[in-house]
């Protein structure tokens, strides 16, 4: 069989997950046809999209064209990919299957969502060609946000189109796809539907508070904030036991789901209330009558009341330890106890019935469901062998891979600077190497094997490799303290005595949150304007000394980059982008403004867009007043944060190596970027900005507003250099104002913006 290249596709079904799916697939830039049993269906699922952000441009939904199953079935004949997602009623799928078959042009691949019906029935009837090109491609709900894509294949599926469903799914849809056995539920939905089951029923048995239930089961574990209650109220809390239900009613009896209520009585009550969870307007967690405050269900009484700070001997005793927390014997650490046993030796017990590797299912779970750990690294952090002893002790089954971590030291472990995972084979469990994906670059895996080039408090370099540098940053959400503007410029110098290039970027929850707000408060406070004049300088000289480096400087921005973190990627000579990135340059939310050559930067990028200066001081003022952020790398792109040649990256894996090969590219006849000198318009028409957006503004936004304007006011051309200056007395006068330190107060305490 030939290779497949996927450049059109078609979803059927524009239900919440179809249209989804469809939009997915236009942000990846396919022509895409979506069909439901009427026109005005499909487009609603267009429509419904754009209003959620399903799309990372609304112009992106011009790619799906909508039609209806009766009449335009003839629209899949020219597609790549057909993705069925409509009921989970296999007469249903049958019959569009039939549909289907009679279209497809010879070397299409036809697939389904499903989350329930085993891909051996999906097939039952259907001839050996079809088979051959079947699959199941099971997304998470957001398809655009949640990265998990569960490929589903079968005996009779040829390798060539799982390999190019996995490559373009990865590459072209951002999605960590795992491998999964076609059993009921397969990974994410087996063992998720279990712990939430057992999480409720253990809740309700106990009698726990609801705060307390889902303080419990989150920090210490590495599980989403909402808990599990929280949890079952975001998905839905009709929903749960329709899922549970379907594990039910497709595994045998044997099996430990079959021993957990799918509706416990209290959850029935609920339902009869019509409290379905956030879309029905309460479940364990609802707003008060007065949408004040929020009221949670006492789950013993049915009855609400006041929420309450989630108190507990157990949480204070743990401090965040998960060890610690499940084997306290207060009421917190008996539920964690209960929940964690019966969940992990669960886990264990359904390796290899679900996936080859323990390392799948912990991957499964990351992305699917948020777990910070999946299982078995969650089995490692509590202990194999003091997990195993908990287990006997209470009577309960020991699983037998779980028995040879347990005498083997835990489930993964370092070899020759590898991480290795424990793995059933027909024998005997042994340990192989956790793969790497070609075209990936882990900076976790460099950091077990390799040494730093150097390091310090702030950052380090690491060599990843070609003579290609990493610039890592590592202080609390990669804020710029003055220590870590200090290691940018020493790095920045020290880089060519071993790379030939460097990127800037890291694995951290943020790319960079912005300015150490800290020490900009103690200095704004002791009325230390030198300090604060210092520290806008020596951003300026580090950001500085990136753009004049001679050699290229590639920033890898991901996640948040907002005020300093922004600043530092427009001074890069290339950017590439995580798709999601969160971009701009926010410093008025916490009274400030771009002190550090971003609005120097901003401005050369506008002027390149704009042929009139007015125009592009304007859209600075207008941009970076509003604290405006991207919503992606699409909107980072529209808004000049991103230049046209800039990458984007759709699967966060990959970010640091294509930020590498993009600083490769950039070698050969590599000269350091001339700066071009900015023209500035005539203070009039940056007063009439101001003038129209003063209706939305605080007071404070105002006075921020024309300081802004003030630094941008000309009529004048000046070097980036005179322009900067401008920007750093800006910087140091609002920065020693009162209604600043209020805001930067404010953030720092609550992560909250103050308008004042």
């Amino acid at each position: 069989m030939s290779d497949i290249t996927i450049r059109k596709a078609a979803v059927i079904g524009a239900g919440t997950m179809g249209s989804g799916i469809a939009a997915h697939l236009a942000n990846a830039g396919l022509d895409v046809v979506l069909l439901d049993i009427k026109l005005e269906f499909a487009q609603g699922g267009i429509d419904r999209q754009l209003k959620a952000g399903g799309f990372m441009r609304p112009e992106f939904a011009a790619r799906v064209k909508p039609g209806a199953t009766g009449t335009d079935m003839g629209l899949l004949a020219d597609c790549d990919w057909i993705i069925e997602a409509v009921a989970e009623r296999i007469e249903i799928k049958h019959a569009l299957f039939t549909s289907i078959a009679a279209v497809r042009k010879p070397d299409a691949i036809a697939a389904s969502n499903t989350s329930t019906i085993p891909l051996h029935i999906l097939l039952d009837g259907f001839s050996e060609d079809f088979a051959s090109h079947f699959l199941i491609t099971h997304f998470f709900n957001p398809p655009r946000h949640m990265r998990l894509l569960e490929l589903v294949t079968g005996p009779r599926t040829a390798s060539t189109v799982a390999d190019t469903i996995t490559r373009f799914a990865d590459e072209r849809l951002g999605k960590g796809v795992v491998p999964c056995k076609d059993t009921p539920g397969f990974i994410g939905n087996r063992i998720g539907c279990y712990w939430l089951a057992v999480g409720l029923d253990e809740a309700i048995r106990s009698g726990i508070p609801v705060e307390v239930a889902d303080a419990t089961i989150g920090r210490a574990f590495g599980f989403p904030k909402t808990g599990i209650l929280g949890l079952y109220d975001l998905i839905g809390n009709d929903l749960m036991p329709q899922l549970i239900r379907s594990l039910q009613d497709a595994l045998p009896k044997t099996d430990a789901v079959q021993a957990i209520a799918a509706e416990p009585p209290l959850l029935h009550d609920m339902l009869a209330k019509g409290l379905t969870g956030r879309k029905g307007g309460g479940g364990f967690y609802r707003r008060s009558a007065d949408r004040k405050s929020i009221e949670v269900i006492d789950l013993t009484t049915g009855a609400y009341r006041p929420q309450q700070p989630a108190t507990s001997d157990s949480l204070d005793a743990a401090n965040g330890d998960a060890r610690a927390l499940i084997g306290h014997p207060g009421q917190a650490g008996r539920y964690a106890r209960a929940v964690l046993s019966a969940t992990l030796a669960y886990s264990a017990s359904l390796v290899p019935e679900i996936a080859d590797r323990p390392d799948l299912v912990d991957e499964a779970m990351r992305l699917g469901y948020g777990w910070k750990f999946g299982p078995f690294e969650l089995i490692d952090r509590i202990g194999a062998q003091w997990l195993a002893d908990a287990l006997a002790a209470n009577g309960m089954a020991v699983p037998p891979l779980l028995a040879d971590a347990a005498r083997s030291g835990g489930f993964y472990r370092l070899v020759d600077g590898v991480r290795h995972v424990l793995t059933p084979r027909a024998d005997k469990s042994d340990y192989v190497p956790v793969p790497i994906a070609d075209g990936v670059i882990s900076l976790a895996a460099i950091k077990l094997r390799d040494r730093a080039v150097s390091t310090d408090e702030a950052a380090s370099l690491w060599d990843i490799g070609d003579g290609v540098g990493l610039l890592e940053f590592h202080t609390k959400m990669n804020s710029f303290s003055p220590a870590l503007l200090n290691a940018v410029t020493r790095t920045v110098k020290l880089a060519p005595q071993h790379f030939k290039a460097l990127v800037i970027g890291n694995e951290g929850p943020a790319f960079s949150a912005g300015a150490d707000l800290s020490a900009v408060l103690a200095m704004s406070a002791n009325g230390d304007a030198a300090g604060i004049r210092a520290f806008a300088l020596a951003g300026v000289a580090a950001f500085d000394a990136v753009h004049d480096a001679p050699y290229p400087i590639v920033g890898a921005g991901f996640g948040a980059a907002l005020g300093g973190g922004c600043e530092v990627l427009l001074h890069c000579h290339a950017v590439v982008a995580d798709a999601e990135i969160g971009i701009g340059l926010v410093e008025p939310r916490v009274g400030l403004l771009p002190g550090w050559g971003g609005l120097t930067e901003l401005m050369v990028r506008l002027q390149e867009r704009f042929d009139d200066p007015a125009e592009a001081a304007a859209t600075a003022l207008r941009t970076v007043l509003a604290a405006t952020t991207s919503a992606g790398a699409h909107d980072a792109r529209a808004k000049a944060f991103l230049r046209p040649t800039d990458g984007i990256v759709m699967n966060h894996d990959r970010l640091i190596a294509q930020a590498k090969a993009h600083a490769l590219a950039l070698l050969p006849g590599f000269t350091t970027p001339v700066r071009a000198p900015v023209t500035l318009p005539e203070a009039s028409v940056l007063d009439a900005v101001l003038a129209d957006m003063a209706p939305s503004l605080a007071p404070h936004d105002i006075v921020i507003g024309r300081a802004i304007a003030d630094v941008l006011s000309g009529p004048i051309t000046l070097t980036h250099a005179e322009l900067n200056a401008r920007a750093v007395m800006a910087f140091e006068a609002l920065a020693l104002s009162e209604p600043t330190r209020a805001r930067i107060t404010q953030m720092l305490r609550t992560g909250k913006p103050l308008r004042n």
